[in-house]
Protein backbone atom coordinates (compact mmCIF):
# COMPACT_ATOMS: atom_id res chain seq x y z
CA UNK A 1 0.00 0.00 0.00
CA UNK A 2 1.78 3.48 -0.94
CA UNK A 3 2.31 6.16 1.78
CA UNK A 4 -0.04 9.37 2.79
CA UNK A 5 1.38 12.17 1.69
CA UNK A 6 -0.27 14.33 3.98
CA UNK A 7 1.29 16.72 5.51
CA UNK A 8 2.91 20.39 5.74
CA UNK A 9 6.56 20.50 4.51
CA UNK A 10 8.98 23.16 4.69
CA UNK A 11 12.01 23.54 1.76
CA UNK A 12 15.27 21.91 2.82
CA UNK A 13 18.06 22.28 -0.17
CA UNK A 14 17.77 22.00 -4.03
CA UNK A 15 20.06 20.81 -6.66
CA UNK A 16 20.25 21.72 -10.40
CA UNK A 17 17.30 24.23 -10.88
CA UNK A 18 18.91 26.35 -13.15
CA UNK A 19 19.93 24.02 -15.62
CA UNK A 20 16.16 22.44 -15.16
CA UNK A 21 14.85 25.93 -15.95
CA UNK A 22 16.95 26.21 -18.50
CA UNK A 23 15.70 23.22 -20.32
CA UNK A 24 11.97 24.72 -20.04
CA UNK A 25 13.19 27.51 -21.85
CA UNK A 26 12.82 29.88 -18.97
CA UNK A 27 14.42 33.48 -19.06
CA UNK A 28 17.49 33.73 -17.41
CA UNK A 29 15.78 36.92 -15.03
CA UNK A 30 12.55 34.36 -13.86
CA UNK A 31 15.08 31.48 -13.37
CA UNK A 32 17.62 34.10 -11.18
CA UNK A 33 14.22 34.60 -9.11
CA UNK A 34 12.82 30.70 -8.67
CA UNK A 35 16.20 29.77 -8.01
CA UNK A 36 16.25 32.22 -5.07
CA UNK A 37 12.52 31.13 -3.77
CA UNK A 38 12.23 28.37 -1.07
CA UNK A 39 8.57 26.73 -1.49
CA UNK A 40 6.96 24.92 1.28
CA UNK A 41 4.40 22.04 0.01
CA UNK A 42 0.85 21.12 1.10
CA UNK A 43 -0.23 17.79 0.06
CA UNK A 44 -3.90 16.57 1.07
CA UNK A 45 -4.20 13.29 -0.06
CA UNK A 46 -7.25 11.49 0.27
CA UNK A 47 -7.51 7.76 -1.13
CA UNK A 48 -7.12 8.14 -4.70
CA UNK A 49 -7.56 12.24 -5.02
CA UNK A 50 -4.78 14.86 -3.99
CA UNK A 51 -4.19 17.81 -4.34
CA UNK A 52 -0.67 19.51 -3.85
CA UNK A 53 0.36 23.28 -3.05
CA UNK A 54 3.37 24.44 -3.70
CA UNK A 55 3.79 27.69 -2.09
CA UNK A 56 6.12 30.65 -2.73
CA UNK A 57 6.54 34.43 -1.89
CA UNK A 58 6.22 34.78 -5.80
CA UNK A 59 3.54 32.64 -6.44
CA UNK A 60 1.17 29.54 -5.30
CA UNK A 61 0.86 26.50 -8.31
CA UNK A 62 -1.94 23.98 -7.46
CA UNK A 63 -2.28 21.05 -8.54
CA UNK A 64 -5.40 18.89 -8.04
CA UNK A 65 -6.37 15.41 -9.41
CA UNK A 66 -7.36 12.00 -9.46
CA UNK A 67 -5.14 8.94 -9.37
CA UNK A 68 -4.31 7.42 -12.63
CA UNK A 69 -6.73 9.74 -14.57
CA UNK A 70 -5.13 11.60 -17.47
CA UNK A 71 -6.08 15.56 -17.12
CA UNK A 72 -4.64 18.70 -19.22
CA UNK A 73 -2.21 20.88 -17.07
CA UNK A 74 -2.20 24.13 -17.16
CA UNK A 75 1.55 25.47 -16.36
CA UNK A 76 0.88 28.79 -17.65
CA UNK A 77 2.48 30.24 -14.27
CA UNK A 78 5.44 27.81 -14.33
CA UNK A 79 6.45 28.06 -18.49
CA UNK A 80 3.24 28.98 -20.47
CA UNK A 81 2.68 25.67 -21.37
CA UNK A 82 -0.24 23.32 -21.71
CA UNK A 83 0.63 19.77 -21.32
CA UNK A 84 -1.27 15.39 -20.73
CA UNK A 85 -0.47 14.79 -17.40
CA UNK A 86 -1.03 11.53 -15.10
CA UNK A 87 -0.32 10.96 -11.46
CA UNK A 88 0.20 7.28 -10.19
CA UNK A 89 1.96 4.95 -7.43
CA UNK A 90 5.15 2.86 -8.52
CA UNK A 91 5.97 1.08 -5.37
CA UNK A 92 5.87 4.34 -2.91
CA UNK A 93 6.88 6.71 -5.00
CA UNK A 94 4.25 9.23 -6.71
CA UNK A 95 4.97 9.27 -10.84
CA UNK A 96 3.99 12.20 -12.69
CA UNK A 97 4.37 11.94 -16.30
CA UNK A 98 3.58 15.03 -18.22
CA UNK A 99 3.34 15.02 -22.17
CA UNK A 100 4.06 17.62 -24.11
CA UNK A 101 6.44 19.85 -26.05
CA UNK A 102 9.25 18.84 -23.54
CA UNK A 103 10.85 15.16 -23.67
CA UNK A 104 11.35 13.97 -20.27
CA UNK A 105 9.16 15.99 -18.59
CA UNK A 106 7.50 15.17 -14.93
CA UNK A 107 8.23 14.62 -11.46
CA UNK A 108 8.23 12.17 -8.46
CA UNK A 109 7.59 12.54 -4.87
CA UNK A 110 9.11 10.08 -2.44
CA UNK A 111 9.41 9.95 1.27
CA UNK A 112 12.82 8.94 3.44
CA UNK A 113 10.87 9.38 7.29
CA UNK A 114 9.68 12.93 7.79
CA UNK A 115 11.65 14.25 4.74
CA UNK A 116 9.55 15.06 1.25
CA UNK A 117 11.99 14.61 -2.11
CA UNK A 118 10.82 15.61 -5.33
CA UNK A 119 13.01 14.23 -8.65
CA UNK A 120 11.46 16.97 -11.06
CA UNK A 121 12.99 16.01 -14.56
CA UNK A 122 12.75 18.20 -18.26
CA UNK A 123 14.57 17.12 -21.46
CA UNK A 124 18.42 15.64 -20.11
CA UNK A 125 17.91 17.51 -17.28
CA UNK A 126 17.01 16.81 -12.86
CA UNK A 127 16.60 18.96 -10.19
CA UNK A 128 16.10 17.30 -6.61
CA UNK A 129 14.27 19.18 -4.05
CA UNK A 130 13.96 17.84 -0.47
CA UNK A 131 11.13 19.17 2.56
CA UNK A 132 11.13 18.23 6.12
CA UNK A 133 7.49 17.36 7.20
CA UNK A 134 6.38 20.12 9.86
CA UNK A 135 2.84 19.20 10.30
Amino acid sequence: MPPNLTGYYRFVSQENMDNYLRALDINVVLRKVVCLLKPDKEIIHTGDHMVIRTITSLRDYVMDFDLGVQFEEDLGPVDGRKCQTTVSWEGDQLVCEQLGEKRNRGWRHWLEGDRLHLRMTAEDEVCVQVFQKVK
